[in-house]
């Protein structure tokens, strides 16, 4: 394994440079066909549909999460899949609300499925 394909996180160092940051996520590995980002909305959640399929991993907090027409209670621990081109966004959320995001496969052209 290289040295680049390894990296230790936490999440409460990586939060304070969030907070920082003009934007509510950051870039903290990207390999191939992966990236990985913690994000922290801030007030909302203004996302929209990504070209990749993903999973949010939430670390602390809790709310709701829309997934297409689907309204999904999350609370720390829990694992969010989200299909590519598939709307979704974080409805409701806990002051305290930090997930990291998981970014894999190809991207994939609107209207196909795996």
């Amino acid at each position: 394994m290289a040295d680049d394909d390894k990296i230790k996180l936490d999440f409460r160092v990586e939060a304070a440079r969030v907070a920082e940051a003009p934007k509510p996520f950051l870039e903290l590995f990207k390999r191939h066909d992966v990236l990985v980002e913690l994000y922290v909305p801030r007030d909302s959640d203004k996302q929209g549909p990504h070209d990749r399929d993903e999973l949010y991993i939430v670390i602390t907090g809790y709310g709701t999460f829309r997934r297409g027409d689907e309204l999904v209670r999350f609370e720390a621990g829990d694992v969010l899949f989200v299909a590519a081109h598939v709307p979704h966004r974080f409805e409701a959320f806990s002051g305290d609300f930090k997930t990291w995001v998981l970014f894999f496969g190809p991207t994939r052209p609107i209207g196909t499925r795996e």
